[in-house]
């Protein structure tokens, strides 16, 4: 090979670059090098430079890519990005149904302390402590630029339900169901705070109720707002909100902000093809403190199906139970709106 033509050499460098696309990156490497000796060897300049040009129009160097990405350094890699749709280049437009928190179903849900006091005041019996929860979240864009860009107008709805499946005495009934619609003006945003990356602020109007009479109905009304950040892997939601005030006689529920707060963090860590969540909520009164914590991990098992164990110990978990306290592990499935 050292001694045949440039033309000889020109259609070898060709064939060596298109045969290498199916040959792993080592031996292309290899195959390359030995052609560049071989112009090396040419004695004549005019000759030696055109082989040279000919391996650098015609090679491709395949690179793999970098192991464990920051998401950072890829837009579309943004958890942030494809729940809000932040992205300009691959936007979905108005009206598409997009996944809003998360969708998910526990067929097993134990709760150690189940609400008893609803046999107390209503015709449901025999609370059961194993039940079903399962959640369905979804949104969809109303208006795409309102007043200008980086500003959006979004709908999203989402129901928890838990159902007393096994609960086979009292015909498998649902125990309660929490309906929350809420209106949301997204901004698009871009800066930076203690070294994380701020991408959403959203501002909107939230109604929360399990469509109940009394004396099991529960309702509230919210302006609520929401804070996204990011670095890496990690992605963080800060949520709070304000309670618009009701009359005694129309409020259901007068001491529900003593036990949900003024808001809760949303904690988000994604690894390879895992996730892991985790919200924090306090009503930050130190003589009679309550809270809760929720933590979720998620793999997925089939393409867009993953399997979850979800803990959740506080108060709040659902309306009826708001001010009961909650000690509950749940296994299942869900949706995963993360990939």
């Amino acid at each position: 090979m050292r001694y045949c033509s440039i033309y000889q050499r020109k259609y070898l460098i060709i064939f060596i670059v298109f045969f290498s696309f199916s040959m792993p990156s080592g031996n292309l490497k290899a195959d390359i090098q030995s052609v560049l000796d071989d112009c090396s060897q040419i004695e004549n300049d005019e000759e030696r430079l055109k082989c040279y040009d000919e391996i650098s129009r015609h090679s491709v160097i395949k690179e793999k890519p970098v192991a464990n990405q920051p998401e950072e350094a890829k837009e579309n890699n943004s958890y942030l990005a494809r729940l809000w749709e932040l992205d300009e280049e691959k936007p979905r437009g108005k009206y598409s149904i997009i996944s809003h928190r998360s969708n998910y179903i526990l067929p097993v849900a134990h709760n150690k302390s189940p609400n008893k006091t609803i046999e107390d005041i209503s015709a449901f019996k025999n609370v059961q402590e194993s039940e079903v929860k399962f959640q369905i979240s979804l949104k969809t864009k109303l208006w795409q630029d309102v007043l200008g860009k980086d500003m959006d107008l979004w709908f999203g709805y989402t129901q928890q339900s838990f159902w007393q499946l096994y609960n086979f005495d009292n015909s498998a009934p649902f125990r309660e169901t929490n309906y929350e619609p809420e209106l949301l003006l997204n901004f698009r945003i871009d800066y930076n705070l203690l070294g994380m990356k701020g991408r959403i602020i959203n501002l909107g109007f939230n109604h929360q109720s399990n469509g109940r009479t009394e004396p099991l109905s529960r309702s509230w009304n919210r302006i609520v707002g929401n804070f996204g950040f990011e670095k890496n892997n990690f992605t963080l939601f800060l949520k709070t909100w304000y309670r618009i005030p009701e009359s005694r006689e129309d409020d259901d529920n007068h001491d529900l902000e003593d036990y949900m707060g003024p808001g809760e963090i949303w904690g988000y860590y994604f690894w390879k093809n895992q996730r892991v969540r985790l919200m924090l909520r306090n009503n930050f009164h130190f003589h009679e403190n309550r809270g809760a914590l929720q933590l979720d991990w998620s793999i997925p098992v089939i393409e867009k199906i993953g399997f979850q164990i979800q803990y959740f110990n506080g108060y709040g978990e659902s309306l009826l139970d708001y001010n009961h306290h909650v000690n509950r592990i749940g296994i299942g499935f869900i949706l995963t709106d993360w990939i």
